[in-house]
C-alpha cells in the first residue's frame, strides 16, 4: 500500500516551535484521513531549523465507497413536506427511503453511495488546507500573497506511493526533490519515499529525527569535556534548543579568561546559556565552575573547528566583560539605598509599585513568622523588605533569570545575615512543580508572604484565573503555597493570612478571603491528585470550615480510608437515606427537623439505642478530632453501622403517631448531624 511523504522547506524556524509545527501537520493529515474513511499504518512526524516532515504509511490507493445518509422529514408529516424532500433528492416514491427511529422520533432517510476518488486527489486538498489554517505563534505574511507562515518558505516535496502530489501554497508548487545541508551539501536531490529520504538527507549532512540530534549532541559533549578531564553540567532544555538550531550538530570546546571566574558563576551559566547557547562546564574534583565551554556549530570545516571556537570565544568575551562591569557597579550600592527605586517600578496598574509590595511583604512576614517554627521576625521583615531590591540592578537588567539570586550574593557583600541573604535568594521558589521548597525558616516565611501578596493583591482587583487562561501566574503561585505548607509542615490558618493579605489593598473587598480558600481548595485536589487523595474527600473537609492545610490532608486521608471500607460506604449509605427521608418529609411538612431527639418518645428498643450511641459517638468523635486523631474519629462513627441498620430494619419513621413521627424524625437529622462531624457527607461522590 502506498506511503504519503510531505515536506514543508522554509527559512529557519524558531527551535522552540518546531515539533509542535511537525506534530500539528501529521495530525492535520491523520484528521482528513479519519474524515474521509482512510485506513492506515504507522504515522510520524520529523523537524529541523528548515524543514517540517510528516509521513503516513500504507494508505489506500482509492477511497472506498460510502453509504451517505440524508435525514427527511418525520414520518407522518405533510404531504407537501414529504413532496419536498423527495424532489430534493431526485427521488419519485417514498418506497425509495427507509426509516429510522432517532430517539426524537421516526424519520424518512435517503441512502445514497458516494464513489470514492484517487486518495492523492484527496490528500491534495485536505494538505493544502491544513497549511492554510496552520497556526503558528507569530507568522510573516507574503506582500503580494494572503498565506502565512513562520518563515518564507523555499520548496515543497510532496509524494504519494512515490508519485508527485502537486501540492501548492504560497507560490510553491510540490515536486519529487529535497535538500541537503544548506553549506556542507548544497543542490537539490531526487527521492522516492520515505526511506529514501531520510537516507539521502543523511549523505547530504542533515540528521532528519530531533531526537537523534539531541543524542548525538549530549553524548558528543559529554565526551568532549571528559577528555578534558572536566564534568559537563547536564541541561536537557539546552539540549533541545540546540537540536533545534542544527541540522548536523559539531560539538567544539572552547575557553575564556581565568579572571571572569570572579563573577558568581550564575551569572556565567546564564550568560552562556541564555546569550549564546553554551554548556557550562565544571571541575567533578572540586564542582566549581572552570573557564571552559561546550557549543554547538552547524558546520565541518578543514581547520577542525578552530575559526568557529576563536569567533565564539570572542563573542562570549565580550558578554562576560559586561558581566564583570554589572558586578562591580551594582556592588556601589547596597540593596537598602537600592529601596527608593522600587517605588518607580510598576508592579501592577492597579496594585502600585514594586515599592508598594515590598512594604506589604514586610507586614505579611511579621504575620507569617509566628506559624513558621523557628522564624525569626526580625530576620523575615528585613528578608522582605530587601528581597526585590536586586530588580533595579544592572545585572537583573541584563539577565532577568538572575533575580533573587543576585539578592543573595548583594545581601552578603552588603553584611547582611546570612538567612536574611538565603532567604532573598529563594523566595521566589518554588517557581513550579520541579523546583525545590525552600527549607530555612526565614526562606519560607518570605516565599510564603510574596505568592500570597500577589494572590490576595490579584482577587481583591477581581483579576482571577478563567477557564485556561492565567496570565498572572495565579494557579502557579497558590501551588507553590500549598507546597510550601506541606512540605515543611507549617499549621497556617489561611483565613486568618489571607484575611491580613487582602486587608492590605484599599478598599479591602468582602468576599476576596472566602473566594481565595476556595480556589485553593481546588488547586490542593489538584495538588493531591497524583498522590491518590480523593478530591471529593478534599471537599467535604474544606466544607467544614478547616483551612488548616496539614490537618485537612491528614483529614481527607483518614476520610478516605474510611470509605474505603465497608463500614464507611455503608453509613455514607444510611446517611443519604436518612437525609432524603428528612429533606422530603421537611418540605411536605413546611418545617425543620432540627435538635435533638427526645429520649423520653423513644418507643421501640432500636431507636433507644441508636439514640444513646449518637451521643456517645458524638462525645468520641469530638475528643479525637481534638487531638486531631482523625482516624479513631473515624472510627468512632464506625460504631453507628450497627445500630443504624437495625433501626431502617425494623423502625418505621413515618407512623400514625404524630410525636412519634416528628422524634424520628429528628433521630435521623441527628444521624446526619453527627456524621458531619467529621466531614461534609454530602460532598462525597459516588
Amino acid at each position: 500500500m502506498p506511503d504519503l511523504l510531505l515536506e514543508i522547506r522554509s527559512e529557519e524556524i524558531p527551535a522552540g516551535m518546531q515539533d509542535r509545527a511537525a506534530a500539528a501537520l501529521k495530525d492535520a493529515i491523520l484528521q482528513a484521513c479519519a474524515e474521509e474513511g482512510l485506513a492506515f499504518g504507522h504515522a510520524a512526524s520529523f523537524a529541523t531549523p528548515r524543514r517540517l516532515v510528516a509521513t503516513v504509511a500504507d494508505l489506500p490507493e482509492r477511497q472506498p465507497d460510502r453509504a451517505i445518509e440524508f435525514k427527511g422529514p418525520r414520518v407522518g408529516s405533510p404531504d407537501k413536506a414529504i413532496e419536498g424532500f423527495l424532489r430534493g433528492r431526485g427521488l419519485t416514491s417514498l418506497d425509495q427511503c427507509v426509516t429510522h427511529d432517532t430517539g426524537k422520533g421516526e424519520f424518512y432517510f435517503v441512502v445514497e453511495t458516494a464513489r470514492g476518488g484517487p486518495v492523492a486527489d484527496l490528500l491534495r486538498g485536505h494538505i493544502e488546507q491544513a497549511l492554510g489554517a496552520h497556526d503558528w505563534p507569530k507568522s510573516m505574511r507574503w506582500a503580494d500573497r494572503l498565506e502565512r507562515w513562520v518563515r518564507p518558505i523555499s520548496g515543497i516535496l510532496c509524494l504519494f506511493g512515490g508519485q508527485i502530489v502537486p501540492v501548492a501554497f504560497a507560490g510553491h508548487v510540490a515536486n519529487d526533490a529535497t535538500v541537503g545541508h544548506r553549506f556542507l551539501a548544497p543542490g537539490r536531490t531526487k527521492v522516492e519515499n520515505f526511506d529514501d529520504y531520510r537516507t539521502k538527507l543523511m549523505a547530504t549532512k542533515v540528521v532528519l529525527d530531533p531526537k537523534e540530534r539531541a543524542e548525538r549532541i549530549a553524548h558528543r559533549a559529554r565526551a568532549i569535556a571528559c577528555a578534558e578531564g572536566l564534568e559537563l553540567i547536564e541541561d536537557a532544555r539546552l539540549v533541545a534548543e540546540n537540536a533545534g538550531l542544527v541540522e548536523w550538530p559539531v560539538v567544539l570546546l572552547g575557553q575564556f579568561d581565568d579572571a571572569f571566574l570572579e563573577v558568581p558563576h550564575e551569572v556565567l551559566t546564564s550568560a552562556m546559556r541564555g546569550h549564546q547557547r553554551y554548556f557550562s562546564v565544571r571541575d567533578p574534583k572540586t564542582g566549581r565552575l572552570t573557564n571552559r565551554f561546550v557549543l554547538v556549530a552547524n558546520m565541518e570545516t578543514a581547520d577542525g573547528g578552530d575559526a568557529i571556537v576563536a569567533g565564539n570565544e570572542r563573542v562570549l568575551r565580550a558578554r562576560l566583560a559586561d558581566a564583570r562591569f554589572f558586578w562591580n557597579q551594582d556592588r556601589k550600592r547596597s540593596l537598602e539605598d537600592r529601596l527608593p527605586d522600587l517605588d518607580k517600578v510598576v508592579f501592577h496598574a492597579r496594585l502600585g509599585s514594586v515599592g508598594d509590595k515590598t512594604r506589604r511583604l514586610e507586614r505579611l512576614a511579621a504575620e507569617l513568622a509566628q506559624y513558621v517554627p523557628n522564624a525569626d521576625v526580625v530576620q523575615a521583615r528585613r528578608a522582605a523588605r530587601l528581597a526585590k531590591a536586586d530588580l533595579t540592578t544592572e545585572m537583573v537588567g541584563e539577565f532577568p533569570d538572575l533575580q533573587g539570586v543576585m539578592g543573595r550574593y548583594y545581601a552578603v557583600h552588603d553584611g547582611e545575615d546570612a538567612a536574611v541573604a538565603e532567604a532573598i535568594a529563594l523566595h521566589y521558589a518554588p517557581a513550579g512543580p520541579s523546583d525545590a521548597c525552600p527549607g530555612a525558616p526565614v526562606g519560607v516565611v518570605v516565599a510564603l508572604a510574596d505568592k500570597i501578596d500577589t494572590l490576595a493583591g490579584f482577587f481583591a482587583i477581581g483579576e482571577t484565573p478563567t477557564g485556561s487562561k492565567d496570565p498572572f501566574g495565579l494557579r502557579r503561585a497558590a501551588l507553590g503555597v500549598i507546597r510550601l505548607i506541606l512540605e515543611n509542615r507549617i499549621r497556617v490558618p489561611l483565613r486568618d493570612v489571607f484575611g491580613v493579605a487582602v486587608g492590605l489593598h484599599s478598599p479591602p473587598p468582602s468576599s476576596a478571603v472566602e473566594a481565595l480558600v476556595e480556589f485553593f481548595a481546588e488547586r490542593l485536589k489538584v495538588h493531591l491528585r497524583e498522590s491518590g487523595v480523593r478530591h471529593d474527600a478534599i471537599g467535604a473537609v474544606f466544607a467544614k470550615g478547616d483551612d488548616d492545610l496539614a490537618r485537612v490532608v491528614a483529614r481527607a486521608k483518614a476520610l478516605q480510608t474510611f470509605l474505603d471500607g465497608a463500614d464507611g460506604a455503608t453509613l455514607l449509605t444510611a446517611y443519604r437515606r436518612a437525609g432524603n427521608i428528612v429533606r422530603i418529609e421537611a418540605k411536605r411538612d413546611g418545617r425543620a427537623y432540627d435538635g435533638a431527639a427526645d429520649p423520653r418518645r423513644f418507643a421501640a428498643t432500636e431507636e433507644r439505642v441508636l439514640g444513646t450511641e449518637l451521643v456517645a459517638v458524638a462525645g468520641r468523635a469530638e475528643r479525637a478530632l481534638g487531638a486531631e486523631d482523625f482516624a479513631q474519629a473515624m472510627r468512632a462513627m464506625a460504631a453507628l453501622k450497627a445500630p443504624i441498620d437495625a433501626f431502617f430494619d425494623r423502625v418505621t419513621v413515618n407512623c400514625e403517631d404524630t410525636a412519634l413521627r416528628e422524634n424520628r424524625l429528628r433521630l435521623l437529622a441527628q444521624i446526619q448531624g453527627t456524621l458531619d462531624r467529621v466531614a461534609d457527607f454530602t460532598k462525597i461522590e459516588g
